[in-house]
């Protein structure tokens, strides 16, 4: 099946199309209608050159009744080992999210990730989570928001722990905000140990439809 060529226009195939692996079109950019357009129709960008978009079937997400804390991490939630903030440093966990880490020399955040995204930030419709330890970022979460849907792009750590703390408080945060659907869009093994599940895509396109519409403040 040929996959779609995105022109200028903004529109994509519908992600009931993807292939296989979940691969929707390629082209296009990475500008803020677009990634918008994309993320309310259940598709996300994944490389830059060329842009690729996908919808994997199942979809991966976590239920906002549900996270689970082991005894170890809980152990480091209640020392307060980490501060947590809000938006204080979205470019930067950026970055964090883009170094090479153990098993991978690089990762998907290019130079052009960082601008599209840092444009939605700055327009109010991506947002981060940071843990620190006195003034240094030690690990942190960011994503995009959308009415009661939150996608959660990619979280990094340089302490142990930092990066689940962070997803913990991420969870907890959409949650008391009344938000109804956390995508993850694909199962790590870290995410599956704190309660991830996958759904159906068709299952998923249905929440998300409902999702967007709901008011919701991040």
């Amino acid at each position: 099946m040929a996959i779609p060529i995105l022109d200028e226009r903004l529109r994509f195939p519908s992600p009931r199309l993807a292939n296989p692996e979940g691969l929707v079109a390629v082209g296009g950019d990475l500008s803020v209608p677009r990634l918008l357009l994309a993320y309310r129709n259940g598709i996300f960008p994944w490389t830059a050159d060329p842009v690729t978009w996908w919808s994997p079937n199942p979809r991966a997400i976590f239920e906002l009744d549900h996270f689970h804390v082991s005894h170890s991490l809980a152990k480091v939630i209640r020392k307060k080992t980490f501060q947590i903030t809000i938006d204080r440093a979205f470019r930067e966990v950026m970055e964090g999210c883009a170094e090479p880490g153990p098993g991978r020399a690089s990762t998907w955040i290019t130079s052009e990730f960082l601008e599209g995204y840092a444009k939605l930030h700055h327009q109010g419709h991506a947002h981060s989570l940071e843990c620190w330890q006195g003034e240094g970022l030690v690990g942190g979460i960011y994503g995009v928001a959308i009415g009661g849907f939150f996608a959660g792009e990619s979280m990094f750590h340089r302490v142990s722990d930092a990066s689940k703390v962070a997803l913990f408080h991420l969870h907890k945060r959409l949650r008391r905000r009344g938000f109804v659907l956390f995508d993850v869009q694909m199962l790590t093994p870290i995410t599956a140990r704190l309660g991830g599940i996958t759904i159906p895509r068709e299952e998923y396109l249905k929440r998300l439809a409902k999702a967007v519409e709901k008011p919701c403040s991040f």
